[in-house]
C-alpha cells in the first residue's frame, strides 16, 4: 500500500473530513462587484467598524495579535491573502528556489499573510521583497516577525506591518516551507483569498464567503456614527441620542 493509500485509510479511520474539510477547504466565492471596486470601498472604512460587524457575525477571533504595528500610522489598506508560512531553520539549500516559485505566483491585488511560526530572530521581508512586490503591484504585507531595510520600504511608500525590526538576514535562519495554504496567526485563521484589511489598529481577516455583506454592514455603520456624531456637535442629550438609536 503506497504512503497516499495510507493517508487516506487513516483520515477515513479517523473521521477527519470534516475537520479537513474545515481547515483545509479554500473558497472560491465571487464577489458581486469588480475586486477593485470591492477593495477601494474597503479603504474608506476603518477597522472598529468592520470588527464590530465580524462580532454580528459572531466572529470573535478575526484580529490579528495587537503587537502586529503598521510602519507607517497613516496606512489603511486592503488586499487578498497571499499566504505564506516559514518557521525557525538551520537549513540554507533549496531556500532560494522555493522562494523565487513563491515570489513569481504572488498577484495583483495581494496583501502578503506571513506566518514566521512566531521567529523571533530573523526578517522575513526588507527593501528586495518590497521592490519585487510592488512590481507586481501587491498591496501590502502583513509579517508576524522581522523586518529589515526600513528605509527602502519606506522610500518605496508600500505598506508593511510588522512585530520587530532586525538586520538579520532569513537565510540559515529559518526557510519557507509552504504558500497559498491556510495559516494560523494569534487567534486567526487565514485562509489564501480571504479580504484583509489593516490601518493604525492592526490587521484584520474577512473571510471570503461574507467579505461582501460585511462592507455593506460596515458601511452602514459608517453612515450611522456620521449622523450620531452630527447629534453629539448639535448638543443633543445622551437621551435623546439613545432614543433616536445612537449608541456611545
Amino acid at each position: 500500500m503506497n504512503q497516499e493509500s495510507l493517508y487516506e485509510q487513516e483520515v477515513k479511520m479517523m473521521k477527519l473530513e470534516r475537520l479537513i474539510a474545515e481547515r483545509e477547504g479554500i473558497s472560491a466565492k465571487e464577489f458581486p462587484v469588480p475586486l477593485p471596486e470591492l477593495l477601494t470601498r474597503y479603504e474608506q472604512l476603518y477597522t472598529g467598524a468592520i470588527n464590530d460587524v465580524l462580532r454580528e457575525f459572531c466572529l470573535l477571533d478575526q484580529a490579528l495579535p495587537h503587537d502586529i504595528v503598521p510602519l507607517r500610522d497613516g496606512d489603511i489598506v486592503a488586499g487578498i491573502a497571499f499566504t505564506v508560512k516559514s518557521s525557525p531553520n538551520c537549513v540554507i539549500r533549496g531556500e532560494m528556489a522555493f522562494r523565487t516559485k513563491m515570489l513569481d505566483e504572488m498577484h495583483e491585488d495581494a496583501f502578503v499573510i506571513w506566518d514566521t511560526s512566531r521567529d523571533e530572530h530573523a526578517s522575513l521581508w526588507g527593501g528586495v521583497m518590497t521592490a519585487t512586490a510592488k512590481g507586481k503591484r501587491v498591496r501590502a504585507a502583513c509579517i508576524d516577525g522581522g523586518i529589515r531595510d526600513t528605509h527602502q520600504i519606506l522610500e518605496a511608500n508600500f505598506p508593511v506591518f510588522f512585530r520587530y525590526r532586525t538586520s538579520n538576514g532569513s537565510l540559515g535562519r529559518c526557510q519557507i516551507t509552504h504558500y497559498q495554504v491556510p495559516v494560523r496567526i494569534g487567534d486567526v485563521t487565514i485562509k489564501p483569498g480571504d479580504v484583509i484589511f489593516a490601518d493604525v489598529d492592526g490587521v484584520l481577516c474577512v473571510p471570503r464567503d461574507i467579505a461582501y455583506d460585511v462592507l455593506l454592514r460596515a458601511e452602514e455603520i459608517k453612515r450611522n456614527e456620521k449622523e450620531i456624531f452630527s447629534w453629539v456637535a448639535e448638543g443633543q442629550t445622551i437621551q435623546e441620542i439613545t432614543e433616536k438609536g445612537g449608541y456611545f
